[in-house]
């Protein structure tokens, strides 16, 4: 007997979030701020996000997109390789807005205002914030942040 169970509204989050229901989610809410993210939310998607973006740089690099010039500097390609070097580039500002928001709701879930993104321009300490910000368990106090 399997049991089904209803992924949650949109406006609420997501605990236990299975790697597909994270990435629609993901862009389903692609520039909301408000209400808040589970863990498994977030961090799926971050997986899913460097594996795209590594397999990316990956075939950029070996298509030729980016090449060393004889003197050392670094020369853009030509062919294939610019494909796919435009490709990262457009997945990277395509995915930027999407990221923070969804960086900001995890915020909202650990009952941390989402402008403590802004931490994350302190050189060293600042990322680190951030990273333990995100392991966060669930605070109940932040639904405060929902509609």
């Amino acid at each position: 007997m399997s049991s089904s169970v209803s992924a949650p509204p949109l406006d609420q989050p997501y605990y236990g979030a299975p790697l597909s229901a994270a990435v629609r989610r993901f862009f389903a809410k692609y520039a909301t701020f408000t209400g808040r993210a589970s863990r498994s939310e977030y961090w799926w998607w971050w997986l899913v996000a460097a594996i795209v973006n590594f397999v990316l740089q990956i075939l950029a690099l070996v298509t030729g997109g980016l090449k060393a010039g004889s003197d050392g500097a670094v020369v853009v390609g030509t062919g294939l390789g610019i494909v796919f070097l435009v490709l990262v580039i457009v997945w990277g500002l395509g995915t930027i807005v999407p990221g923070i928001a969804l960086l900001v709701r995890r915020l909202h879930d650990s009952n941390h205002s989402g402008f403590w993104v802004f931490i994350g321009l302190v050189p060293l300490v600042g990322g680190l914030i951030l990273f333990i910000f995100t392991l966060l368990g669930p605070n109940p106090e932040g639904a405060r942040f929902d509609r």
